[in-house]
């Protein structure tokens, strides 16, 4: 089958292309990044250069594809975060209407369905929402817990300060996700294409409250008795534009903490009684905490 993919070869679509490629299929990788190109095709794909901000590129390179997997890349450089998020997913639908696309597998959250009041997450609800409008073509909306990743960011801490923490609330219970799961739950749609009509898919690799998070990590990095702390919303802000973080992207940041902190991130994953299902635990991560924070 023919398959596009966008988010270039990050986290996620990197291991989606390198399973599709190795059944058989044809891949396409979206990116707009030139220089990936040569990396693109070595891997077995063809590689489509361009934005996903160009919606006439996306409709010419959606074009004749059995499905695409969607994903919205990163980006810190906006000045309204949450009204770009929702613009690449219009270029999505447009694209998708135009091309003809009737198999869609498409990277959210949790917490996707908040309008507002999730930070970035609020930005995927309005995603969700432009891609469930579109008649007559099959959406599957995956939506991952906190990606481990995202808590190498807090490496640096660990070794420097001598903690770990956000504002998440005290002893909260996280939903967490592995790429890897993430990936092969994106290959195991897209392949079998057995949804129709609008649907979600979580994807949660393990559970733990941010203690039992920070005593993972603790023991990875040889401190066992590593704290996590319950920062205020106030310092949770401070510290990310300290850090480097531009002012809106710390305050979307905040305001996806006192979602989780309030528990309204969470209240649709649980009331569908969505449990763990990914491979990967956390502490098969700890090594890659190590790794960063060895390096920090």
């Amino acid at each position: 089958m023919k398959y596009v993919i966008t988010g270039s070869l990050g986290h996620i679509s990197r291991a989606i292309v390198t399973k599709l490629i190795s059944s058989g299929h044809e891949v396409t990788v979206i990116s707009s990044k030139s220089d990936k190109k040569s990396e693109i095709e070595a891997m077995g794909a063809k590689a489509a250069i361009g934005s996903v901000e160009d919606s006439a590129f996306l409709s010419k390179t959606f074009t004749g594809a059995d499905a695409v997997y969607t994903m919205v890349p990163p980006t810190f450089a906006a000045a309204d975060w949450k009204a770009h998020i929702a613009s690449i997913g219009k270029n999505y639908a447009d694209a998708i209407r135009t091309a003809g696309v009737k198999n869609v597998v498409n990277l959210s959250s949790i917490g996707a369905h908040m309008p507002t009041g999730c930070g970035p997450v609020s930005g995927l609800y309005q995603v969700e929402s432009e891609l469930n409008k579109l008649e007559g073509v099959n959406v599957k909306h995956l939506r991952p817990g906190f990606f481990y990743y995202n808590f190498l960011n807090s490496a640096g801490m660990a070794k420097h300060m001598g903690i770990i923490g956000g504002n998440y609330g005290e002893n909260a219970q996280l939903y967490i996700s592995d790429t890897n799961d993430i990936a092969d739950a994106a290959v195991e749609e897209l392949t079998k294409l057995n949804f129709s009509g609008k649907s979600v898919r979580y994807q949660i690799s393990d559970s733990k409250t941010t203690s039992e998070i920070a005593s993972v990590f603790g023991k990875a990095i040889g401190k066992p008795e590593l704290p996590w702390v319950n920062f205020k919303d106030e310092d949770s802000f401070n510290g990310m534009v300290q850090a480097g973080l531009p002012a809106e992207v710390a305050k979307n940041y905040v305001e996806m903490g006192t979602a989780m902190r309030s528990g309204a991130m969470m209240e649709e994953l649980l009331k569908n009684g969505t449990g763990v299902s990914g491979k990967v635990k956390l502490e098969d991560f700890a090594g890659t905490f190590v790794s960063a924070y060895q390096a920090s």
